[in-house]
């Protein structure tokens, strides 16, 4: 035999290695060589990648392909990129496989695979697939190898070419082998964490509070933040659960972006296509700023990262940790999450639409005409408005005190306008804001800068009068100032103006300063 046909074949195969929801391409390589028989992982595996090998073994003598009599070494490059999951055992187990000639295709390093083996070859279905494709597809990949299990996950990217085994022993098939496919069925589900369904309310539930309605609908048109104040009852917490129904569907670029991180966390199906429905997350009081962020461990994601694309609402506000609130400070103005633990660094999507509700004082009556007498301290109250901070209340847009509901709301409200009525409106002011913006790498008022904001409309002094006004006394500081603009433009598009003009102006800085 000549010395090319003895050479050492290298088998390859590709996969991917995430990190948050960003993901690096790994190469694969396989190769036999003299030694004592054993399998060797190299290119920073973390445990779980290590203990492939073992499930890998098994897996082959299951299928009559045992590997114990010879060295295997396994090279997973580049070896400076940490390797996490249990998503690697495919891609490992088609390069040993190609390199002891059970497989005869030559271009399976062309390819992404993405799967867990259990001991009986079949493939197991794992978490991230759909970041995994859209790296693959970005870094010019356009063939992937998933689990069954997964596969409909896998179809929601549309243009990928994407072949979905039930077993180890039909991938081999499928590249030119012939192993005979064991007759189990296939393994379907996962460990999945159960998706809470969030309690969501019509418009036409609200009795009373035109002005909490109306400042909801301005939240929703431009994309603002919303803080709302009033006695315990007087219908915060229904207001907030009302905001996904006025919000324009996901289109669908935003629609894959949460079921990527809704993949990561493996709560993703997939079974109904794409859920263009704005996320909903309401975290209860006592989570931790670990929790509210994410990256405890490299992959998991906060909530922070959850209601991406949707709405975060933060009910009973002051109650939560000082810390919790101060770590939504960056990811408000960045739209993402930095995480930097001991084990390294992401960063995670986190442009979400922040709604907040508290209580006028710790007993929760402490408000003109509530009609109860408060039983709180000035320096009570002092301390429980201060526990939401000057820098975190100048990011939010909208701050309405919302009064206690009154007999006369409910005798004289008559039929309130639902949720359908209301964004519909909410639909066109997006559209204004889509044609104004068509340019721009921003899509909303409240992401616009202020300058770009006043060039646009050459504002004239007399509209921004007040606005200075309230700069100069300091009632509100230069980004607040933006952001009475951002509004006052969202007001404009609801109404129809081509700008904003002195009412709009006025309206916009009550809304936020409660002061007309």
């Amino acid at each position: 035999m000549s010395s090319e046909s003895s050479a050492e074949v290298i088998g390859r195969a590709s996969a991917v290695a995430l990190w948050g929801l960003s993901g690096k391409i790994v190469s694969i390589e396989a190769g036999v060589s003299a030694g004592l028989p054993g399998i060797d992982i190299v290119g920073l595996p973390d445990t779980s990648v290590s203990e492939s090998r073992k499930r890998l073994r098994a897996a082959l003598a299951y299928l009559g392909a045992p590997v114990a009599s010879q060295h295997l070494t396994i090279n997973l490059t580049p070896g400076t990129v940490p390797k996490i999951g249990t998503g690697f055992d495919l891609g490992i187990a088609v390069a040993v496989l190609k390199a002891l000639g059970l497989i005869d295709n030559d271009d399976t390093g062309d390819i992404i695979h993405c799967g867990e083996i259990g001991l009986d070859g079949r493939i197991r279905p794992v978490t991230g697939v759909l970041p995994a494709l859209h790296t693959g597809m970005q870094s010019g990949f356009d063939r992937f190898v998933v689990p069954v299990g997964n596969a409909s996950e896998a179809s929601l990217l549309g243009r990928a070419r994407v072949l979905a085994v039930a077993s180890l022993a039909e991938l081999v098939n499928s590249y030119g082998g012939s192993l005979a496919v064991p007759p189990l069925p296939a393994v379907l589900d996962m460990d999945r964490p159960v998706p809470l369904s969030p309690e969501l309310h019509d418009l036409a539930e609200v009795q009373g509070q035109a002005e909490g309605r109306f400042g909801l609908e301005v939240a929703a048109a431009g994309g603002h933040n919303l803080l709302m104040r009033g006695t315990p009852g007087a219908g915060k917490t229904l207001l907030a659960q009302c905001l996904p129904g006025i919000l324009p569907p996901l289109n669908d670029d935003e629609a894959v972006e949460v079921a990527t991180v809704r993949s990561l966390r493996g709560e993703l199906d997939g079974s109904e296509g794409l859920d263009h429905r704005p996320p909903f997350e309401a975290p209860h009081h006592r989570s931790t700023a670990s929790a509210l962020l994410g990256g405890r461990r490299p992959g998991t994601v906060g909530i922070l990262s959850r209601a991406h694309r949707g709405v975060l609402f933060m009910d009973e506000a002051p109650e939560f940790s000082r810390d919790v609130l101060e770590a939504l400070r960056q990811p408000m103005e960045a739209r993402r999450v930095h995480i930097h633990r001991a084990w390294g660094s992401m960063v995670l999507p986190a442009s979400f639409q922040l709604v907040m509700a508290a209580n006028p004082c710790p007993c929760g009556v402490g408000m003109a005409g509530a009609g109860t007498d408060c039983r709180c301290t000035p320096l009570d109250k002092r301390r429980y408005r201060n526990r939401l901070s000057g820098p975190l209340l100048d990011r939010v847009d909208l701050q309405l005190e919302l009064l206690p509901v009154s007999p006369a709301d409910l005798r004289l409200g008559g039929d309130q306008e639902t949720s359908e009525c209301v964004a519909a409106r909410v639909r066109e002011a997006r559209s204004r804001q889509s044609e104004r913006f068509a340019d721009c790498r921003w899509r909303l008022n409240a992401e616009a800068p202020g300058a770009w904001l006043r060039d646009h409309f050459d504002l004239t002094p007399a509209a921004l009068a007040d606005l200075d006004r309230a700069l100069d006394t300091g009632r509100i500081t230069m980004r607040g100032y933006d952001r009475v603009l951002r509004v006052a433009t969202t007001l404009a598009d609801l109404a129809g103006k081509s700008g904003p003009d002195p009412d709009t102006m006025r309206t916009a800085l009550a809304l936020r300063t409660q002061e007309s």
